[in-house]
């Protein structure tokens, strides 16, 4: 059996691993700090159980379940949490996990735990399992042929027009993100909330075209269902994505040679497109960060550590702190420490090496040319010259 343990406590990831692997050898336990590495997880290994956190930086165990059942309807799941309200329960209990389990999780219950999904496990219909298998490897070849074809290469002697046989006449919508960093855990939000969507209002399917777009098929049954279908997808976006996102989508097409020609269009109209920002409470996340800089300028403060402070993507964190503040989130540290830096200049008599450590460098020669490129003098010099300005002032 394939378990994923999902939690951004290291101490308790590696003690769940060390119990299973102790009292079962034969199972394989692979580890995640938060949700974007359990997606990659999902990718590279067929889990059969998941065992996830409730509350992590960017999304809650509950919703990683909500979105992974679709695509991985077979794995099992069992909610852990040091909170014990019993909302928590009930939603874990209504998503349909196996458990929900208290922090600290006693090993005599999680060893009982284990043994009896393995058994249930073991009891399930190998003739499904294989129908799974097969359903997948030709969902799987069905989109990599479509995404070939629509982006204009070559799909050797295989027929798309065959593949699609079940869609005469349908649309295409394409969502693309904005991103500079690697967006894996929002590229599988997406393909499973848009793959969700167009089998609740119609059918289709959702295939990748590259690292940060999708594209979707789907033959709606009523007109105008585009328009609900993709104000829904907006709206679960917002909620779910961390990153600045476009949605477009096309008329009606009856034509499979079409397809290339309408990617290509929607390609091009999205370089003027505006992208749309997941925001809510963001200004109040902003105040938090910032409370933390002040609080925090002196020690090693990266942009991820601070994002993961208020439990947003670190692309998206950048994006609204530069959005809320005016500035770059390392160019607003950078004026809070030399502003510190300069009052201690004046008001001690700290030699530089005490003053570049109370202000966050740990490297005299570091400080002295950041704080040269800011204010165009040297600490010794800036010093020097205010205290000179002082005495003529205020002469004794």
């Amino acid at each position: 059996m394939n378990i994923l343990v999902v939690d951004d406590e290291h101490v308790i990831r590696d003690g769940i691993k060390r119990t299973i692997h102790r009292a079962y050898p034969q199972h394989y336990v692979h580890l995640a700090a938060n949700p974007e590495e359990a997606v990659q997880q999902l990718r590279k290994h067929r889990i059969d159980l998941v065992l996830t956190d409730i509350l992590m930086p960017g999304m809650t165990g509950l919703e990683l379940m909500q979105l992974c059942q679709g695509s991985y309807p077979h794995i099992k799941w069992v909610i852990i949490s040091a909170y014990s309200e019993f909302s928590y329960a009930q939603e874990a209990v209504k998503l349909g996990a196996k458990n929900y389990m208290l922090k600290p999780i006693g090993k005599e219950l999680l060893l009982s735990m284990i043994s009896g999904l393995a058994q249930e496990m073991d009891r399930e219909n190998e003739i499904v399992r294989e129908a799974e298998l097969l359903k997948s490897n030709l969902k799987y070849l069905r989109e990599a042929v479509f995404q070939r074809w629509a982006s204009g290469l070559d799909t050797g002697r295989l027929d798309v027009a065959s593949i699609i046989e079940s869609y005469p006449a349908f649309q295409l919508v394409m969502v693309k993100m904005e991103s500079d960093a690697p967006v894996h855990l929002e590229h599988f939000i997406i393909e499973n909330v848009l793959g969700e969507l167009i089998e609740a209002h119609g059918c289709g399917f959702v295939t990748s075209m590259d690292e940060t777009s999708l594209i979707g098929l789907v033959s709606l049954g009523e007109e105008g269902g585009m328009k609900r279908l993709t104000d829904e997808l907006r709206a679960n976006l917002k909620r779910f994505v961390k990153v600045p996102f476009q949605i477009q989508s096309t008329g009606l097409i009856t034509d499979i040679h079409r397809v290339p020609e309408e990617v290509r269009r929607m390609r091009q109209e999205s370089a003027s497109l505006e992208y749309e920002y997941n925001n809510p409470g963001g200004n109040r996340a902003i105040e938090v960060a910032v409370q933390y800089i002040k609080a925090h300028y002196h020690t090693d403060l990266s942009l991820e550590k601070v994002a993961s402070v208020v439990f947003l993507n670190p692309v998206y964190f950048s994006q609204l702190f530069k959005q809320k503040t005016g500035s770059g989130f390392k160019e607003y540290v950078t004026n809070l420490r030399i502003e510190q830096a300069s009052k201690l200049l004046l008001q001690t008599h700290l030699k530089l090496a005490d003053i570049s450590d109370k202000v966050g460098y740990v490297d005299v020669k570091h400080f002295t040319q950041v704080f040269r490129k800011k204010t165009g003098k040297t600490p010794t010099e800036y010093r020097l010259e205010q205290t000179a300005d002082s005495r003529e002032v205020c002469p004794t």
